[in-house]
């Protein structure tokens, strides 16, 4: 092959390089006038976001007030970086970027679907506010006492002291039961009684004995009826009302029914039980025991219960709030859904 064959010439690639630079310095002027817009607006949405007509939209939510602020900055921002490229005479590149975003953007989301999903219900619980700390509730089969809300997950104490996430779109869309949103609560409990006995005595002592019972609301007064007629006996459902912040729910639902089973052992009321008991003992080793008397059956019904209400789990939630610091979207103030 000859020598000249293998010449380059390399005079065109040294005159478009030429032509790239001086059009770039010719440029310069508008690319810092872009530069310079482009911090102007990202300047003035820092403004905006500090004003005080936003911190007034969502006074009470702190995770809305920073949404806000973040949002109003942004979108100035964004408005000076398309003037940007109007005065670098780039717009048909907003086209382009805005295609592969939206493409990213499908792609984001169904890479973070669960994610998105969260973090959108906690911005809607956020609004709502559907409970408030310390409120007891049962959540899709999880019951516990509510400590916080994040962005993301709702956090509760279960009743045994253990830590529980429930993820804010389950939340969101389970159904929840709220103990504590009504302070009045009723407790039931069913007794037998003999078919022979009269089963309007017995309702009536257990009612009377439940009004005199610390912690039995007054209103709505105590209740009892006649559910069912079984084998050996008649079921007798006693009902009453507890204002649980002032006693403890389970305390007296528990001291109920010892006073009304106490009431009606004393009243000679019968009370058989389907179960039959073989007891093996050595009459000449042990003296029988005597059966207690009906006054000490009544002696045993002025034992005093603490019923007032719990407060087991209320060091442990404080303890977790310090730990936890800032991040919890409830309002003990803000008015419930």
């Amino acid at each position: 092959m000859d020598a000249e064959q293998l010449h380059f010439n390399l005079d065109p690639v040294i005159q478009r390089l030429l032509e790239e630079a001086y059009s770039l310095l010719a440029a310069l002027p508008l690319l810092l006038l872009a530069l310079l817009t482009v911090a102007l607006c990202w300047a003035i949405g820092g403004w905006l976001s500090r004003r005080a007509l936003l911190a007034r939209v969502a006074s009470r939510n702190p995770f809305m007030r920073d949404l806000t602020r973040t949002t109003v900055r942004w979108s100035v921002t964004l408005i000076g970086i398309l003037i940007a490229l109007e005065i670098m005479n780039a717009t048909a590149l907003v086209g382009a970027v805005l295609g592969t975003a939206g493409v990213l953007g499908v792609a984001l989301g169904f890479a973070f679907k669960s994610t998105m999903e969260n973090y959108l219900a906690g911005i809607l619980m956020s609004l709502r506010q559907p409970f408030a700390p310390k409120d007891h509730v049962v959540i899709d089969g999880n019951e516990g006492v509510v400590v916080a809300l994040t962005s993301r997950a709702t956090i509760l104490m279960t009743l045994d002291g253990n830590h529980l996430r429930i993820p804010n779109a389950l939340v969101f869309s389970s159904v929840m039961l709220n103990f504590t949103r009504n302070p009045s609560r009723r407790f039931s409990f069913d007794v037998g009684i003999g078919v022979n006995e009269d089963l309007v005595r017995a309702q009536r002592l257990g009612i009377d004995q439940l009004l005199e019972l610390d912690g039995v609301m007054d209103t709505p007064p105590p209740r009892a009826y006649i559910v069912s007629l079984g084998d050996s006996n008649v079921q007798v459902r006693y009902h009453a009302w507890v204002d649980q912040r002032s006693h403890d729910f389970i305390s007296v639902k528990s001291e109920a029914i010892r006073q009304v089973k106490l009431t009606l052992e004393a009243a000679e009321m019968d009370m058989p039980e389907p179960i039959y008991r073989v007891q093996l003992s050595d009459r000449k080793s042990a003296a029988p025991q005597p059966a207690p008397s009906k006054p000490e059956l009544l002696q045993r019904s002025d034992t005093v219960v603490d019923m007032r209400a719990q407060t087991d789990l209320d060091s442990q939630i404080a303890q977790d709030k310090t730990h936890r610091g800032a991040g919890d979207l409830l309002d003990p103030q803000a008015p419930r859904e």
